[in-house]
Order: C-alpha cells, then sequence, then structure tokens
C-alpha cells in the first residue's frame, strides 16, 4: 500500500491534495499538521497525529510538503530526503508540460500551468495555477511562481523567490535569490538578490518609498 502524507492542511494542503487526488497514484492521502494535535478530518481527508504518522513504513510513504512559506518549505523537503522519504513531483492533469522540461523533487504543478520546452525546476517550487513558464526558463529551489504569473523565454529566477499573482518577467532576465515581485509587476531589467520590486516597470520598494 503506498501512501501520501501531506505536510500543511491549510489552504495551500488543500489544493495539492486534490491535485494529487486526481493523479490516482497513491491508495491512501493523509494530513499532518500541527495545529491538529488530535486526528481529524479535513475536507475528507484524515490528519495524522505523529504516533500514526510514526507507524508508517517510510518505504511506503511519500511526503508532499504544502506550506506557503518557501525557506520552510524547502527545508523540509530537503530533510524528509535526506531521511529516506520520496516527495513526488504532483501534477495536476490539467497542467501543460513539455516532455523537455526536468523538475526537483518536492515541486508541485497546479491546474492550467504551463511549462515549456528546456524549462528547468528546482526542487520543493510552487507552480501556481494558470502560470506560465516559457522555454528555457530556470528555478532554483524553493521559488513560487503565483497564479497567472508569466515568466517569458530564458528567464532564470533565484532560490526562495518568490513571483507574485498577475506578474510578468521579460525574456531573458536574471532574478537573484530571495526576490520578491509583487503582483501584477512588470520585470525589464536584471534584480539582484534580496529585493521586493514591484509596479511597471517594477523598481526596488524601497526606491518607490524614498521618490515620494
Amino acid at each position: 500500500m503506498k501512501n501520501l502524507v501531506i505536510i500543511g492542511a491549510g489552504g495551500h494542503g488543500l489544493v495539492v491534495a486534490e491535485a494529487a487526488q486526481l493523479m490516482q497514484a497513491w491508495d491512501a492521502i493523509y494530513y499532518l499538521d500541527d495545529k491538529f494535535p488530535e486526528p481529524t478530518i479535513v475536507n475528507e481527508i484524515p490528519v495524522l497525529d505523529q504516533k500514526a504518522f510514526a507507524a508508517l513504513a517510510p518505504t511506503q510513504t511519500d511526503i508532499a510538503v504544502a506550506l506557503g512559506n518557501n525557506v520552510r518549505r524547502l527545508e523540509l523537503v530537503n530533510n524528509y530526503v535526506a531521511e529516506g522519504y520520496n516527495c513526488p513531483v504532483i501534477i495536476h492533469p490539467q497542467a501543460c508540460i513539455s516532455r523537455s522540461v526536468k523538475i526537483g523533487a518536492g515541486t508541485v504543478v497546479f491546474a492550467n500551468a504551463v511549462i515549456n520546452a528546456k524549462a528547468i525546476i528546482g526542487v520543493a517550487c510552487i507552480i501556481n495555477t494558470a502560470a506560465v513558464i516559457e522555454h528555457q526558463c530556470v528555478l532554483g529551489a524553493g521559488v513560487h511562481v503565483s497564479p497567472n504569473a508569466c515568466l517569458a523565454g530564458n528567464v532564470t529566477v533565484g532560490a526562495k523567490s518568490w513571483v507574485g499573482a498577475g506578474a510578468v518577467i521579460m525574456n531573458n532576465r536574471h532574478l537573484g535569490h530571495n526576490v520578491t515581485v509583487g503582483a501584477g509587476a512588470v520585470v525589464v531589467k536584471d534584480i539582484s538578490g534580496d529585493l521586493c520590486v514591484v509596479g511597471v516597470p517594477a523598481r526596488p520598494l524601497n526606491t518607490l518609498v524614498n521618490n515620494k
């Protein structure tokens, strides 16, 4: 019997669970969430306590980390892999993915997302609903591309960065690590690491504040 345990029973966990159910790759699906110290049911899926989780054989148990926090999600995926668990790629059946795409462990791809030829998606990424990742884009580990965001061809995104809903990254641009791109922003220049950019065209948030 093959089990899938989803870490996190919040809103993101609900979407991961429904995509996993549609894949029909597991005999049983469970949640594990420390907000539920006692066994319960969320959206018809049982929530395990730590004792019940520990009783599952790692060789028969896959782990999906369904946390929105990029840093924590990546950390947990790496930890579970190091402990011998498999962290599968979960892909909604309505996503469109080129056969030449490479996707790292623990990544999820939701409905109507498109990932085109020769793109590389790192470990523990979220490619959210209707996001577009064009040809030859490279996403580092722990990246989240939000709903309806679009990465034009040959874009690189550093680890643990977040591209907001509806944002557009123009082709051949490079985003560093830990970058946040605000919802609806249009990135037309390279963005160095550890910045939050917003607007059209996108500029660092502190620059916008200082110019007021």
